[in-house]
């Protein structure tokens, strides 16, 4: 009877205080643009004129955003294979690039989303990031990374990046399936040892 009770008490707990990920509605949509729609309902937000493939992610294709309200720029990736022109992420600059405005941002995220799921920066905070992981109604996975670079050479300023991580696998893999040569070249880098030798070192340090 007391197994009974506690386990009827936990499942009531679980029910009341779901686990990461699902204490909040997955977000799916930022500026406007839409996970999941096609680009073709937004070209009044993007220069479709831009788009091109990604390299080494020849199932994706990368569109520049128009001047968005509040952004610096941005870039939004879709499918090119299995669904093309399926939005799978969109990459955002915020104008604001103060720490201050980062702070703010990422105290209103945990208000909406909750405590982040996963630290993507790095020790020094050089780079500061978050990253909040979700499933939505359709058990997709869903993340979203809100990020603060000081790093002025290359990606100073506040981003934020919405992903459908479910859509880019499966662009991955219908692009494999119809390019399986080069799914098997791509295996044999990954999985070939090279043993260097002295003058192989000497060509990956400067003189």
């Amino acid at each position: 009877m007391k197994r009974y009770i506690l386990l009827s008490m936990l499942i009531a707990i679980l029910v009341c205080f779901p686990g990461p990920g699902y204490a909040a509605q997955a977000p799916s949509q930022i500026a406007g643009l839409t996970l999941g729609e096609k680009i073709s309902n937004f070209v009044h937000l993007v220069q479709m004129e831009t788009a091109m493939p990604i390299r080494y992610q020849e199932y994706l294709r990368v569109v520049q955003t128009r001047d968005l309200d509040g952004y610096k720029s941005g870039t939004v990736e879709v499918g090119d294979c299995l669904a093309p022109g399926r939005i799978v992420r969109i990459k955002l600059k915020y104008e604001d690039p103060e720490k201050k405005f980062f702070d703010e941002l990422l105290k209103r995220f945990k208000k909406k989303f909750g405590e982040p799921d996963e630290w993507r920066g790095d020790p020094f905070h050089v780079i500061m990031a978050w990253k909040w992981s979700f499933r939505d109604k359709d058990n997709n996975s869903i993340s979203l990374t809100l990020q603060h670079s000081m790093d002025e050479e290359q990606k100073f300023g506040n981003s934020v990046k919405l992903t459908n991580t479910t859509f880019m696998e499966k662009e991955r893999s219908c692009y494999e399936r119809k390019h399986p040569e080069s799914a098997e070249r791509s295996k044999r880098k990954s999985t070939a040892k090279k043993k260097l030798t002295e003058a192989d070192y000497q060509r990956f340090i400067p003189e």
